[in-house]
């Protein structure tokens, strides 16, 4: 039996594809663009008067609200001139069924090799230290890098996320350990949510600010794939096709980076060993 709920989505999906486009990140020219995964442009306007190295701040419209359509959409074969020039440096699982090797310079899943099980997640510093890594050894001509952050769980408030990492899984429309559906229940405040959510961004521009001064691109963007509802519209989290703004609005800033080698440690993926650990974490995130 078709519920009211199952009529209601239908419709903001209808009115998604009538009324919203969304823009490619491959609309602009840039050197470097980073996505911090599920992030809302009301967030990331609060927080980023802290970080000197968000210059310019705007806002545009995602192509979709959750990020394996984001991927299918954005990863298309009307850009894949300009893919095939890009490392692609992806921190979401999602990757795995959504992108093919063949689309990109390279496809580097950091998620398959520095996944940290404490938190169920690939922490903001793995990523950074392997762009720093790329950035340096490499030079692509284009540089993505997909962070995980600040997506739940929110890693510096592993109570609110409770101790539940990222599940592939978690895209359908009933788990009970999410935070949005905990919040839906009335079982966590939204002003803790947000606080969570609000210390998860803080926690991954403060990895991406070292990434800022350990890599040169003259044009750098930061965005992200969508955002999440706290309730706006009566929805949670982030369903695709979804034109709710605090879903599909994310921020665009524009900005710069130079290498001044303030870090030296690097990052290196040799391949070895690693297809039981791959086989398990597909497992635990629900592909298998």
């Amino acid at each position: 039996m078709v519920s009211l709920k199952d009529i209601y989505r239908k419709s903001l999906h209808y009115v998604s594809a009538l009324t919203v486009n969304g823009e490619s990140i491959f609309a602009d020219e840039w050197d470097m663009l980073i996505v911090l995964d599920a992030c809302r442009f009301d967030l990331f306007k609060e927080v980023a008067p802290n970080y000197d190295y968000i210059e310019r701040i705007d806002n545009r419209s995602s192509v979709d609200t959750m990020t394996p359509v984001w991927m299918e959409k954005t990863f298309t074969e009307n850009t894949r001139s300009v893919t095939q020039n890009t490392y692609y440096l992806c921190a979401n699982p999602a990757s795995d069924e959504m992108l093919s090797d063949s689309w990109f310079e390279t496809l580097d899943e950091i998620w398959r090799y520095e996944w940290d099980d404490q938190v169920g997640n690939v922490r903001a510093e793995s990523v950074t230290k392997r762009a720093i890594t790329v950035g340096r050894e490499q030079q692509p001509n284009k540089l993505l890098v997909h962070y995980n952050q600040p997506h739940w769980p929110f890693i510096p408030d592993m109570e609110t996320s409770d101790g539940q990492g990222i599940q592939l899984s978690q895209f359908g429309e009933h788990q009970e350990h999410r935070v949005w559906e905990r919040l839906r229940r009335g079982d966590v405040s939204k002003e803790k949510v947000w606080e969570g959510y609000r210390e998860n961004l803080r926690y991954v521009l403060d990895s991406v600010g070292v990434l800022m001064e350990n890599i040169d691109a003259d044009s750098v963007i930061i965005t992200s794939d969508h955002g999440n509802a706290l309730g706006e519209w009566g929805i949670y989290g982030h369903p695709a096709h979804m034109p709710v703004p605090a879903i599909r609005q994310v921020p665009w800033a524009e900005t710069t980076a130079t290498d001044s080698e303030t870090m030296t440690d690097h990052l290196e993926y040799t391949g070895e060993n690693m297809t039981a650990n791959v086989k398990q974490k597909l497992r635990d995130l629900g592909y298998h």
